[in-house]
């Protein structure tokens, strides 16, 4: 028995160890992943593109010894065998890789290539070869050459979906647009009863929660309502300001607004009220045509329609599902003018910091600043003292709430502490040039209905205005109420949002308020109150009118410095230094669009920046959708798969094919330049055959699986491709179209033109049967 055992024991070493059955050698093959089984495959990383210092994926060096050891146990424990030809061991050929004498066998969705049997008469017969030349180093061998008799090619037919009438297709494809999140889906299935009431849900939010509304979340909602007053109240009174209103509007919209929302809204999170930004494009755009001091009437009138106008363009948007517009402004261009407009918001408090009357209407960084050194002579010593002081401890408390999150409530209360310490000081100093607020009406909300215009010379004005406040006013709000959603992971339908805060805006225009949205300084603070639904809003609402109906007389003597303080202390977080520089590191386009907002906003004015906000954005869509992005694709050894090879090393490009890869959908606006970029691809991969003294381009693959969609330009551009390349006897195919790019094809001559010979179900498969054509 040991003898035989010896003997099979020699037999298998002779074999291992004969040149037809070799054991690949420790650099040929890769590691084992840890754990896994005897038929570990090589894994492959998504390599940053342009990264040509990085050294190879599979390189030994890149290995520790740990890994190595690891490799060499699991090496020896599976003892695999090599069945390769020794031709094609002495190439460094991957196991996977097609080479001469291979049968191609297509299988479900994808190329495999099984080997045939060794050649009869063992090491002797394959010494007895002459061994091929070995490749190039950054070149894939040359594609299987088929013999008859030997080789069989099995190729998969691209499949066209399911045929759809044209009301079908059109049906879907505006369901696709403007229902993606299918709101009728709940509806399904459920009786008229049902249905009502998950109606009066779906329009009335607060019917889905109220129900289950328990006195512990009143407790918690409560505490968050009354933190947020104490913010709401200082803040609306500057926002007022902001906007060249008498400060009691700024009240009067944080009454009405916040009741309104929180039986349309739903975000628990969001916290209505004035905003800095909408309040002082608002103000500067107005004061354009209308003087508020001159003419405080009218401009309430201009105010009050310019906000209904607001209104209505929300509500439009949300009511026609067009809330995809508002995603026209990128965050790169939002980063740059709510920068520059945070820095134009602070500058112009320069006038209550410094006590100076007589001050520039104008809102550019050169003209502020000639206005604050030319009236050097109305500085008041007593209100910059205090209004650097408080301006200081604001900021404290700021960074004391910003480090520690669980002292937020320091931050929110600050303000309306400040201005209680600031009007008693301001009493007691009542005989200084401090400026104060003065007298404010008591009462609630008095209507404005009959106060909104839409006749007259403003009209166009007002229009304008209520459209530049609603976006933004919207895309803050929206932005706000997905974040926290998706912190406390609850939905919020952005339709319906554009809708409530439409509607708030509405009804807010008619109850003497101007232009509300949802604001992240007030919404952080209500999150970090612990606030549970949207009756923080309606606690925050009643705080406002008791302060309305019995605190109004305390707010006398309350200085205009420390609402300038307070001011400057909401915006300063808008500006984001660090998302300015992450744009630069990520994306200088995206960077470049930045700074032209922000300095748009800062040299020109609030609208030239708005315009160049959205100007930019639009300008980066049409420059995506009319250069798309195309790359020449090689085959990664030891895969199927092909990828870049300015992204990946280890793709390797095929001899006499040039793949690329359209990574866009083809329209008219592009469809010539891939027409273009495809013959420039093709005269720099024919300059590099020749000086590598390699195969001409004789087969042009694109790669389709990334073109979503094409249109009749897109399908001529493919054919006169096509025409193009036959007249330099280089042939044009198609690989993995997806279902709706098939389907038009065929509905046109560009199926006829190509035919089911020249369309692959992937890009291996078109490789193996250009390689299959070629062989004599």
């Amino acid at each position: 028995m040991c003898a035989s055992l010896l003997a099979w024991r020699s037999l298998l070493h002779s074999l291992v160890h004969t040149s037809a059955w070799r054991v690949p050698s420790p650099a040929s093959r890769p590691l084992p992943i840890k754990g896994s089984s005897a038929s570990s495959a090589r894994i492959h990383r998504a390599s940053p593109q342009g990264n040509k210092h990085r050294p190879p994926l599979h390189s030994p060096s890149t290995c520790s010894p740990r890994q190595s050891r690891q490799g060499r146990v699991g090496r020896r424990r599976r003892r695999s065998i090599d069945h390769r030809p020794r031709d094609q061991q002495q190439a460094g050929l991957d196991d996977t890789t097609p080479a001469a004498g291979m049968v191609v066998n297509n299988k479900v969705d994808s190329l495999s290539y099984d080997v045939e049997a060794p050649p009869q008469g063992g090491a002797a017969a394959a010494a007895a070869a002459p061994p091929p030349a070995p490749p190039a180093r950054h070149h894939a061998p040359a594609p299987p050459a088929v013999r008859e008799g030997a080789a069989v090619l099995e190729l998969h037919k691209v499949s066209l979906p399911e045929r759809r009438s044209t009301a079908r297709a059109l049906r879907q494809r505006l369901a696709e647009v403007f229902f993606p999140d299918d709101p009728l889906h709940q509806f399904k299935n459920q009786s008229s009863a049902r249905r009502l009431v998950l109606a009066l849900q779906y329009f009335f939010p607060i019917f889905q929660w109220g129900s289950a509304y328990s006195p512990r979340l009143l407790r918690s909602d409560l505490v968050a309502g009354l933190t947020i007053a104490s913010l709401a109240i200082p803040q609306g009174i500057s926002y007022a300001k902001l906007a060249n209103l008498p400060p009691i509007i700024g009240l009067y919209s944080s009454f009405v607004p916040p009741l309104i929302y929180s039986l349309l809204g739903s975000s628990r999170d969001l916290a209505v009220g004035p905003v800095s930004i909408a309040s002082l494009v608002m103000g500067s755009m107005l004061r354009e045509a209308v003087s508020p001091d001159e003419e405080p009437i009218l401009y309430l009138q201009v105010a009050f329609t310019s906000t209904f106008f607001a209104g209505v363009f929300q509500a439009s948007l949300g009511f026609l599902r067009l809330g995809f517009i508002v995603d026209f402004l990128s965050k790169a261009t939002l980063t740059g003018f709510m920068g520059g407009a945070a820095i134009i918001v602070s500058l112009q408090q320069l006038k209550g910091l410094l006590g100076i009357v007589h001050f520039t209407s104008h809102m550019g960084f050169v003209d502020v600043m000639r206005s604050v050194f030319k009236r050097h002579d109305e500085w008041e010593w007593q209100t910059i003292t205090m209004g650097t002081a408080f301006l200081a401890i604001l900021l404290f408390t700021r960074q004391i709430s910003a480090r520690n999150p669980k002292l937020f409530w320091i931050s929110a209360g600050a303000p309306l502490t400040s201005v209680i310490i600031s009007t008693i000081l301001s009493f007691i100093w009542k005989s200084h040039s401090i400026s104060v607020i003065g007298i404010l009406p008591r009462g609630v909300n008095p209507p404005s209905a009959n106060m909104l215009t839409f006749s007259g010379s403003y009209v166009a004005l007002t229009i304008k205005t209520g459209i530049m406040t609603g976006i933004l006013s919207l895309t803050e709000g929206i932005a706000v109420g997905r974040t926290f959603a998706s912190i406390n992971n609850y939905q919020v339908d952005g339709n319906k949002e554009m809708m409530a805060i439409g509607i708030m805006n509405m009804a807010g225009s008619c109850a003497s308020c101007y232009v509300t949205t949802g604001s992240f300084s007030r919404s952080a603070v209500n999150y970090s109150a612990g606030c549970k639904t949207a009756v923080s809003n309606i606690v925050m609402a009643a705080a406002v009118l008791v302060t309305l109906l019995f605190l109004m007389p305390l707010f006398h003597y309350t200085p205009n410095v420390i609402l300038s303080a307070i001011i400057i202390t909401a915006v300063v977080g808008l500006i984001d230094v660090r998302g300015a520089a992450k744009l630069w590191k990520v994306d200088k386009l995206d960077f470049l669009a930045c700074m032209a907002a922000f300095l748009g906003v800062l040299l020109v004015s609030v609208q030239m920046g708005l315009a160049v906000a959205v100007g930019i954005s639009l300008f980066k869509i049409l420059l995506q959708v009319t250069r798309p992005n195309m790359v020449v694709k090689g085959l990664v050894p030891g895969t199927q798969s092909y990828r870049s090879v300015a992204q990946y090393r280890e793709a390797v490009r095929v001899p006499a094919f040039l793949i690329v890869g359209v990574e866009s959908a083809i329209y008219f606006a592009n469809s010539m330049y891939l027409v273009e970029r495809v013959m420039r691809f093709l005269r720099d991969e024919e300059e590099r055959a020749l000086k590598a003294n390699q195969a001409s381009i004789r087969c042009v693959v694109l790669d389709m699986s990334a073109v979503a969609a094409i249109d009749t330009s897109g399908l001529d551009a493919l054919s006169e491709l096509k025409k193009v390349l036959e007249k330099r006897n280089i042939e044009l195919v198609l690989a993995n179209p997806v279902g709706s790019v098939a389907e038009r094809m065929f509905n046109s001559a560009v199926g006829e033109l190509f035919g089911s010979e020249r369309l692959f179900f992937s890009v291996a498969e078109a490789v193996a049967a250009g390689a299959c054509k070629a062989q004599p």
